[in-house]
């Protein structure tokens, strides 16, 4: 042997597996994330509420915060100022904070008013922010009544370009 491990060709051969493989988990993963999971979360009530409790004959609005940070108060605040032209959509708003934190949230916003509005946690497990690959919040996502992806906010979420899209549906 020569003391060479891989020759160029082998070397272009690996790389290009490398990026035929990369290519595939991409395009794999983008595929799963076009429908909304299934996930389980708890509510204050200590009840169980799951992606199978939703209604089939409504678009779905699925927004993932931290009751702390400043960007999803911003956006609470323009949701909850709004709130009438969302009457056509379910909304899910899950957190990972505990159901202690939860409670304050719903009774902050007095979410209980408004029965298309369910608020709960999914813990620590992070189902969801690994499904969506959340790194930052809040993270907004529309679903129409199907549960199909129809757009998704990762960074700000725009409140009247969400209900633009929410009446075309």
């Amino acid at each position: 042997m020569s003391g060479k491990l891989l020759t160029t060709g082998s070397k272009r051969f690996l790389m290009t597996g490398v990026i035929y493989f990369l290519t595939i988990v991409f395009f794999s993963s983008t595929a799963i994330s076009q429908s909304l999971p299934p996930f389980k979360m708890y509510r204050s009530d200590k009840t169980i509420f799951s992606a199978a409790e939703l209604p089939k004959t409504k678009p779905t609005i699925l927004i993932y915060f931290d009751p702390d940070c400043d960007h999803c108060q911003k956006l609470m605040k323009e949701l909850f100022q709004k709130i009438e032209a969302f009457k056509k959509a379910e909304i899910i708003m899950v957190t990972f904070k505990p159901v202690e934190e939860v409670a304050e949230f719903e009774k902050l916003h007095n979410t209980q008013k408004y029965s298309n509005i369910v608020v709960g946690t999914e813990g620590v497990g992070f189902q969801l922010r690994n499904y969506y690959g959340l790194v930052t919040m809040p993270f907004t996502a529309l679903y129409d009544k199907k549960g199909n992806l129809i757009y998704s906010y990762r960074k700000e979420t725009l409140v009247d370009d969400l209900i633009k899209r929410l009446k075309n549906l």
